[in-house]
């Protein structure tokens, strides 16, 4: 059975005021009536240029996690031409024809990697107005080629590089926010997995919708991975859910946007906390977004730092493997 993609729904609907209703969101849902208007969200912006002022950064990072449970970092060493590279193959592997993209579709084997278009159980069957193509992009061992795009050509290229700058990025930043916990610097990176930690690629694109009013690209979650580091394109999407209302997140150009996902909430026992964020989509322009999922290998046992236990502040969470966390998350089970 042949899936439909966003892709093509997308371009018989560019005339037509009007989207198939399986994509328009209950009303409580619909940005045009959920989102507070003429507001930005200014969430917090970390400079990492200052490597002397360690303590500095390190309040900082603590801060944005126990507050916002995101933030934004600015000279991270990573160049701005590294992240060009990396969206331009992205975007041009969407623009090939479907018949190309489909050639490194999931299937039921694949698991999560590949292209596709529905990546959990959709409540009452609404869909989201994106569709997605994941990979695994570190450690080397976890690699399977297979499901990234020989075409462009310079694909694969560019996402190494990117790759490899990024794991710099995240291991300061798993550095420093273990130890805001007020744990050893090493700590949080070990209980995520270590040197194994996955770092999983995923692609959003968001096509043209003619009712971005009563769509949504993704809808309100938190994010089941450790760390989520995000590069969007120039088309405004991301919100947040603060203080009972839903806020546009003004993006700086250049930054990595950080979101602190479920594992991170859980390791460090509630002290930080996991972003509620979904997508809305645009009218005129297609949205699109990399983040990359820091994620413990599946038979990892996830559950609060030893540490952050005491009698005051007991365990909040259930230690389980990451595996079976997903597979709740996945099928809307309580965990």
């Amino acid at each position: 059975m042949e899936v439909v993609r966003v892709q093509s729904i997308a371009s018989l609907s560019k005339h037509a005021n009007t989207i198939p209703s399986e994509y328009i969101r209950s009303e409580n849902e619909q940005p045009a009536g959920s989102t507070v208007r003429g507001v930005v969200l200014e969430v917090p912006v970390i400079d990492l240029s200052d490597e002397s002022n360690i303590e500095k950064i390190v309040r900082s990072i603590s801060e944005a996690s126990r507050e916002w449970g995101i933030f934004q970092v600015v000279n991270h060493g990573i160049p701005n031409e590294v992240i060009s590279k990396l969206q331009r193959v992205g975007r041009e592997f969407f623009e090939l024809p479907k018949e190309e993209k489909e050639v490194i579709a999931k299937t039921s084997e694949s698991g999560i990697e590949g292209y596709g278009t529905t990546l959990q159980k959709e409540i009452e069957g609404k869909k989201g107005w994106v569709d997605h193509l994941f990979h695994k992009i570190l450690p080397p061992n976890a690699i399977n080629y297979n499901y990234w795009p020989k075409n462009p050509p310079s694909y694969r290229e560019a996402n190494e590089e990117y790759a490899e700058r990024l794991r710099h990025v995240s291991d300061k930043l798993t550095k420093w926010l273990s130890l805001g916990l007020g744990l050893e610097g090493q700590e949080l990176k070990a209980a995520m997995g270590g040197e194994d930690t996955i770092y999983l690629m995923k692609i959003n694109y968001y096509p043209p919708c003619p009712r971005p009013d009563l769509a949504l690209g993704v809808v309100a979650h938190t994010d089941m991975s450790a760390l989520t580091i995000l590069v969007p394109n120039e088309v405004q999407g991301l919100q947040v859910f603060r203080d009972d209302s839903w806020y546009d997140v003004k993006y700086i150009p250049n930054a990595l946007i950080v979101h602190i996902g479920d594992q991170i909430e859980i390791l460090s026992n509630g002290k930080y906390k996991a972003v509620f964020h979904r997508s809305t989509v645009n009218k005129e322009s297609t949205r699109m977004s990399w983040p990359v999922f820091l994620e413990p290998p599946a038979e990892v046992e996830i559950g609060p730092i030893t540490k952050l236990v005491t009698q005051e502040s007991p365990a909040k969470f259930k230690t389980k493997k990451y595996k079976d966390y997903v597979y709740c998350k996945l099928n809307k089970l309580p965990q």
